[in-house]
């Protein structure tokens, strides 16, 4: 059998699948193997995404380092 002809035998056969869960664990393993990456944001996502690359371009953030030291003052407080 083909590559092309076993695709669509399994296309074929998960459109007769109606569990949503067995569905799902498909998803995840399929995405494991596809080339592409493509991540699909919300819009609120976005919104947050463009929010805070500005926050960033106008200098509103704090470096790790400083958080770290932050931390390590909190925990020697207590």
């Amino acid at each position: 059998m083909t590559t092309i002809q076993l695709k669509k035998d399994l296309i074929h056969q998960i459109a007769e699948i109606d569990d949503n869960t067995f569905l799902n664990a498909l998803k995840t393993i399929i995405e494991s193997k596809t080339k592409s990456k493509i991540i699909h944001l919300t819009n609120e996502q976005k919104v947050e995404i463009i929010q805070s690359q500005k926050e960033f371009e106008n200098g509103q953030f704090t470096e790790q380092f400083e958080l770290n030291k932050e931390f390590e003052k909190w925990l020697n407080e207590n």
